[in-house]
């Protein structure tokens, strides 16, 4: 369907269904309605399930359910409150999205839902499950006529063609995987870097002859085959002759050339041009892969030029085929980059020309906005194999074919033009450090180039000379982090930069690496702790300053949280007049081919120079207005939220580290060391205790410590097996490169810190799985001893433990503090820059009521781990009640709106306390 089409229809619907609604009659026809009338859906009865059977204790049924696109459907009555709970037949209170959760942990794994849609016919409620707790997208019926687009993903299988794409270029990468383990056999050095540059650049002109065959760049279909055919006997020979022809112009060639080599065109760009590439005897093995897998039975016409570069260029580098696997960006996240950043304004620009009902103005406009997407710049400053590049590219002339459409449309005459073609690859720019990527990048866009070319062809009815190639210097091979930009596009003929910079952890940085981040950071206090990432944006920032460029990097989510926030944005804010202009919140990023790869990532869109009027963040694909854009990618203040050795908010106990021993595990029992010992020596029982770390407390695993504080030594001096624990624990310590280590091992009987409260304590994991809505905090007893891994709180209050397990502080947790991986890591600073609210004595007994009722919840299941408590999936009924309770105690103490709180601006009202805090503190001190 054309948009307005899809638009008229949408009113129409909408229109039809604002006074509908009753769950049980009308749900069938509803969704049928939407589907086929909105979305085009052409039997949607078949395209749609209802009434599906889910075995509980009992059978229920889901309302609705989507198997193309997985999708699971709560539907209710009209005016039905969709955050309210409501009785179950168990007897549990759950919402209608908890109820849907529920019924997904009950479906085949192949048929998890993608999405869970809650709608009571006048809203529908948008749940990611690759974001599950997530706060829900929203789209109102009565917006349904602007805001249809949000409801695509019910029906958005994927492009027919996009897929064929994505398979064929795989395809085209397992083949040229083959050929190249198959061709580095026959080189006498295959281990040289001479040998596999060589084996690179002949994999590449390769890759063009059978993509120049197939899409009819050559001329004659099957041209590059038949030559091949031709000359069997000597396959090597006659590759060397074709490579020297390709490179050659005509007028400059051999007029005795044999015929078949003679018809071939002038390629230039370059490509061919290295005759010091070493090409290695042709086996019959090899020729057959080039006449057969790689020509006949292959169509290298279709392959996406932006996914087989990135491919073509994982297969045959060395590094990346050590991993196994090839590597792409795929075009969707691509997207989520380029889209928001200029696409998505190109777009609306060029609907609202084409909407001109007067001619003359409406071809007018569409000529100069032709003018102004060929006067666009980009640059890549980590281009990879061209991947962004290659795809805007793509992009902008896919734009420029709707305006060559329209004017013709139009009756406009294009006379003496030849070449109606003005956006060109020369205006697009990267920086690459591996030299093969950078011959990859080129060849991709090239290909692009020719696609894109055969599109305008069909057109305006007129053949098109793609060949010969345009010399191509653009994409330049060198370290980003060291080279000045501007010797590769100067900054004012700039538009804009994209891309995806190196994803590596601070901890993984190699040295190298290292020094260029110190190089481009070196006035940033800490930079050291800054992922290598943080090295484009610094760079971009100084690189842009006077100039209106904007920019995007995708990047690990490490960059909006923990520590790192404050030691890398306060500068860019400050010193650099950065704004950020957009952002995806993180999300999964999945980039590789057969075993994708998840790496959790944001997307920050940002400029130096004059700031768009309007901030956009994106959440689970929902995208929100906002006023602005922190730090933290939340739309509040630019806080920096640091670490403190005390709470912000006076009054509260202070949290520190449990004990941690240092000791080579000598120290730690397992349950059988700890029974085999009290079997040989009945007295060492006192000696042992209860030891748990954060894994120990979630899982409900038990093991045990010796612990000697304030022991004497005649208890255990004369029991062997403690002695020779005590002196493996004093080889450890000597060897530890830390001197308060190596000092402690004077003391081998005692933990190296020992920080043990005497009196009962709540506990916090330090690291805890993201897919939990809650982290699981919660009391332990003084008699056993916390580790390191623990962060401990003595005489914790319930009304302390009901804050701080509340969906308020877990929001503040998952903003502020790190992650490792994707597990939320929590933190002191966590707490002690956690501002408190202010509850009457009535909400403050509510909460330490609720909170109670969460601990009696989990006590209901004794045998159960807090690991299987708090699992959603599995997650018992009085605990999801409990902590309903809780959260909405906590809120109201707030001052929280229960019903219109979102994650989002319960985050941004906590930071713009925490900024009243600090301010506040900061002015005391001052007096």
């Amino acid at each position: 369907m054309k948009p307005i089409e899809q638009k008229t229809a949408a009113k129409q619907f909408a229109a039809y269904w604002a006074t509908r609604g009753d769950e049980k009659q009308d749900t069938q026809s509803f969704w049928l309605s939407l589907l086929r009338t909105v979305y085009g859906v052409e039997n949607p009865a078949q395209f749609i399930q209802f009434e599906v059977p889910v075995k509980l204790d009992h059978v229920s049924y889901i309302d609705g359910f989507i198997p193309a696109t997985r999708v699971l459907i709560e539907q209710k009555s009209a005016n039905v409150d969709l955050r309210r709970g409501s009785r179950q037949s168990d007897g549990s209170m759950l919402t209608p999205y908890q109820q849907a959760r529920r019924y997904a942990a009950y479906l085949p794994h192949n048929q998890n839902p993608r999405w869970i849609v809650v709608c009571n016919f006048q809203q529908f409620q948008i749940h990611d499950m690759n974001r599950p707790n997530d706060e829900p997208e929203t789209v109102l019926l009565a917006d349904l006529e602007k805001e249809y687009h949000r409801l695509q993903f019910l029906v958005d299988t994927g492009s027919t063609l996009v897929k064929k794409e994505m398979e064929v270029s795989l395809q085209a990468g397992e083949i040229v995987g083959v050929l190249y383990d198959a061709l580095l056999k026959q080189y006498k050095d295959p281990e040289s870097p001479e040998t596999l540059k060589s084996l690179n650049a002949l994999c590449v002109r390769l890759v063009f002859c059978l993509y120049a065959e197939d899409a009819g760049v050559f001329g004659g279909h099957g041209m590059f085959q038949r030559y091949l055919q031709n000359h069997t006997g000597d396959a090597r020979r006659a590759l060397i002759d074709l490579f020297r022809v390709l490179d050659t112009q005509p007028e400059d060639r051999d007029p005795y050339i044999d015929e078949d080599l003679a018809a071939f065109p002038y390629v230039n760009g370059g490509l061919f041009a290295d005759e010091d590439v070493v090409i290695p005897r042709l086996d019959e093995n090899i020729v057959d892969l080039i006449l057969h897998r790689a020509s006949e039975d292959f169509d290298w016409s279709v392959i996406s030029p932006t996914i087989f570069g990135a491919v073509f260029e994982s297969t045959l580098n060395p590094e990346t085929r050590r991993k196994g696997g090839m590597h792409y960006t795929s075009i969707e996240n691509i997207h989520k980059v380029i889209g928001p950043l200029f696409l998505d304004d190109l777009r609306a620009e060029l609907d609202d020309i084409k909407a001109i009902p007067v001619d003359k103005t409406r071809n007018k406009q569409l000529r100069q906005f032709q003018t102004k997407l060929a006067g666009l710049t980009f640059l890549d400053p980590a281009c990879g194999s061209g991947n962004f590049l290659t795809e805007t590219y793509l992009s902008l002339r896919r734009l420029e074919n709707e305006v060559i459409d329209a004017l013709l449309y139009g009756q406009v005459i294009l006379g003496q033009v030849t070449d109606p073609i003005r956006v060109s690859i020369g205006q697009f720019y990267g920086i690459e450090i591996n030299d093969f990527a950078v011959t990859v990048a080129k060849t991709a866009l090239w290909i692009a180039e020719s696609q894109m070319m055969q599109e305008t062809e069909k057109l305006v009815r007129h053949t098109l000379d793609f060949l010969p190639l345009r010399s191509y210097a653009n994409i330049v091979e060198g370290n980003a982090l060291r080279m000045d930009w501007e010797r590769v596009v100067p900054k004012h003929e700039l538009d804009y930069i994209m891309g995806n910079p190196p994803f590596v952890g601070h901890q993984w940085r190699t040295k190298e690496q290292a020094v260029d981040l110190e190089s481009v950071c070196k006035d940033i206090p800490k930079c050291g702790k800054l992922d290598y990432v943080c090295g484009w944006y610094v760079k971009a920032a100084d690189y842009m300053q006077g100039t209106q460029i904007h920019a995007a990097f995708v990047s690990t989510n490490s960059i909006s949280q923990g520590e790192s926030v404050g030691i890398l944005w306060k500068p860019l804010f400050t010193e650099k007049h950065l704004t950020i202009e957009f952002a995806y919140r993180t999300f999964v990023w999945t980039s590789e081919a057969k075993d994708k790869a998840a790496v959790h990532c944001v997307i920050v869109g940002f400029t130096c120079g004059t700031a768009r009027n309007t901030c956009y963040l994106y959440e689970s694909d929902r995208r929100r207005t906002v006023e602005h854009i922190n730090g933290y990618l939340v739309d509040a203040p630019n806080v920096f939220i640091q670490s403190r050795g005390k709470p912000l908010t006076a009054g509260l106990p202070i949290m520190s580290k449990g004990s941690q021993p240092t000791d080579g595990g000598n120290l730690i029992f397992s349950v059988e060391e700890r029974d085999d010992l009290i079997k040989k020596y009945p007295q060492t029982e006192e000696l042992l205790r209860r030891y748990i770390s954060a894994d120990d407390y979630i899982n409900n695993k038990i093991r045990y410590c010796l612990w000697l504080v304030n022991i004497s030594p005649s208890k255990y001096r004369n029991i062997h097996p403690i002695m020779e624990r005590l002196e493996r624990v004093v080889k450890c310590r000597r060897q530890s490169p830390t001197s308060s280590v190596q000092r402690n091992a004077e003391t081998p009987m005692l933990f190296t810190q020992i920080r043990q409260p005497q009196s009962q304590y709540l506990a916090m994991p330090e690291v805890s799985s993201s897919k939990r809505k809650y982290i699981p905090f919660g009391y332990i007893n003084p008699d056993v001893i916390g580790s390191n891994m623990l962060y401990l709180i003595p005489n914790a209050t319930l009304y302390i433990f009901g804050v701080m397990i509340s969906n308020v502080h877990m929001a503040w947790a998952r903003t502020v503090g790190g992650r490792l991986k994707s597990d939320y890591r929590y933190t002191p600073a966590i707490y002690n820059n956690f501002p408190w609210p202010t509850p009457t004595d009535e909400q403050k007994a509510k909460i330490e009521q609720t909170s109670q009722a969460i601990l009696d919840a989990r006590d209901l299941y004794p045998d159960a781990s807090l690991a299987d408590l708090y699992d959603p999936a599995t997650m018992p009924p009085e605990l999801v009640k409990a902590h309903q309770e809780n959260d909405k105690a906590v809120m109201r103490a707030y001052g929280f709106d229960i019903k219109t709180t979102t994650e989002s601006s319960c985050v941004a009202e906590l930071m713009r306390r925490y900024q009243e805090l600090t301010e506040n503190a900061s002015k005391k001190k001052q007096y």
